[in-house]
Parts: structure tokens; C-alpha cells; sequence
């Protein structure tokens, strides 16, 4: 018998499994994100509000890394962008609601609060619905994203710290979330900064990062806040800007065809 006939089980090459391994991590990431927003309504109905804001900042770190390492190592699959859209709701639409309505809105009228909390989740539902059928490399998105909303809740809990206790807080509470809501279900546009790279003339986005990460480890409640409200009104600020620079230009047309027929 040839030494060929007879060939001993060959162990994977290390190469394929790493492979197989980066293909599972974006999956892992997003089931890691799952869990915060799982952990965040348990941490929640225990009062334990700190945790429950560090849970949903959490999950939107892993959210990040799960898309982008799926984009880099060219993994992106239908069932991981259903299963990111599933955890994107329980982890930002499902878990800050609730966060809202125990930390914030228990001093207000019930019916309101309830109506303020599932309006944030349903809004959120739509968002991920509509970003699904847009799927893909969007420069910007329509609406404000899920994350961003469910941050926002997180990170003014984190400011704040202790629970809200008035009507008058309970109430600008109320107003924050309905405000989050519509703007997750409009038409804004918000950038969705896919355009940041690491490579070797992204200097300036390093340093960026590493000043972001000091001041974060430092003075994480304003900062965090700070953030979250920059990004939110980012979008009206812009839309407004937009308009503005559009109804200067309609106005010197304008003037310049006036000028031209006399």
C-alpha cells in the first residue's frame, strides 16, 4: 500500500479557523449587546438605575464594533443584521423606555408617562424597520438612530443620578423622550461617521479618540451628556442650517434676475 493510500486526519489549518472565528465575532458582539439591554431592564426593575445606564452605554459600544468589524472582515449576512435589529430594540428601545418611565417619569400623571415610554419604543421599532429596508453604506441617516436615543435616556440618568421626584423634572423628562421619539421616526439627517478610518493618515481621528477616552475615564457625566445632546441636535441644527443657506441663495437669484431685466 502507497504512503498516499493512507493519509492521517489533517487538524484545520490555523489560518481557516481564525477566519471562522472573525466571521462568529460580529455575532458574539451583538448577542454581548443583547445582554446589556436584558441586564439593563433587570438592573432597572431593581432600582438600580446607575447600572442600568452603564448597561445601555455598554451595548452601544458593542453595537459599534459588532457593524463596524462586520463591514471589515466582509461578514455582513441577512441574519446578522436581523439579529442586530433585534437587539438594537430590547437593548435602545425596550430597556431606556423603561429606564424613562421608572427614573423619571413616576412623578407625573400615569397615563402620560405610559404613553411617553411606548411612544419611545414604537418610534424606535419604526427607526430599525426603515434603516433595514435602507440597508447600506449610508453616509447619513434618516432619523435619529435608535442608539443615540436610548443613549441619550442613559447618559441624562448618569448625569443626574438620582431619581426624579417633582412634576415639573418628570414632565421636561416627558418632553426629552417624546422629543427623541419623533426624531427617530423623521427625516433629519444624522452623519453616520463611516467615514473615520484608522489608517496611516488618520492622525487627527486618534488623537481625537484618545482625548474622547480621557475625558470619558475623567468626567464621564458631562461629557457623556455633552455627546449624546450634541449629536441629537445636530440634526435640527442642520436641517436648519440647510434651509437658511438655501433661502440665501433663492434670494440673491433673485436679486441678480432683477438686477439683470433692468
Amino acid at each position: 500500500m502507497s504512503p498516499e493510500a493512507v493519509e492521517p486526519d489533517q487538524p484545520m489549518p490555523r489560518r481557516r479557523r481564525l477566519g471562522r472565528s472573525i466571521f462568529v465575532l460580529p455575532s458574539l458582539l451583538t448577542v454581548g449587546n443583547l445582554f446589556c439591554g436584558y441586564y439593563a431592564v433587570w438592573a432597572t426593575m431593581r432600582q438600580n438605575y446607575s447600572h442600568a445606564a452603564y448597561a445601555i452605554g455598554i451595548a452601544i459600544v458593542l453595537d459599534m464594533l459588532d457593524g463596524r468589524i462586520a463591514r471589515l472582515t466582509n461578514s455582513c449576512t441577512d441574519f446578522g443584521l436581523q439579529l442586530d435589529s433585534l437587539a438594537d430594540l430590547i437593548s435602545f428601545g425596550i430597556a431606556p423606555s423603561i429606564l424613562a418611565l421608572n427614573w423619571g417619569l413616576s412623578a407625573m400623571e400615569n397615563r402620560l408617562a405610559w404613553i411617553a415610554a411606548f411612544t419611545f419604543t414604537v418610534c424606535g421599532a419604526m427607526r430599525l424597520a426603515r434603516f433595514n429596508v435602507q440597508a447600506g453604506n449610508l453616509k447619513h441617516f434618516v432619523g435619529l438612530p435608535i442608539p443615540a436615543g436610548g443613549g441619550t435616556i442613559a447618559a441624562t440618568v448618569h448625569f443626574l443620578g438620582d431619581p426624579i421626584n417633582n412634576p415639573l423634572g418628570a414632565n421636561l423628562m416627558a418632553a426629552e423622550v417624546f422629543f427623541l421619539a419623533l426624531l427617530m421616526i423623521s427625516t433629519i439627517r444624522y452623519s453616520s461617521f463611516k467615514s473615520l478610518t484608522f489608517g496611516r493618515k488618520s492622525h487627527l481621528t486618534v488623537l481625537i479618540m484618545a482625548l474622547f477616552v480621557a475625558l470619558v475615564f475623567n468626567y464621564s457625566k458631562p461629557t457623556l451628556l455633552a455627546i449624546a445632546a450634541g449629536y441629537v441636535l445636530s440634526g435640527p441644527v442642520g436641517k436648519i442650517y440647510a434651509w437658511l443657506r438655501r433661502k440665501k441663495t433663492g434670494e440673491k437669484l433673485t436679486l441678480v434676475d432683477s438686477v439683470q431685466q433692468h
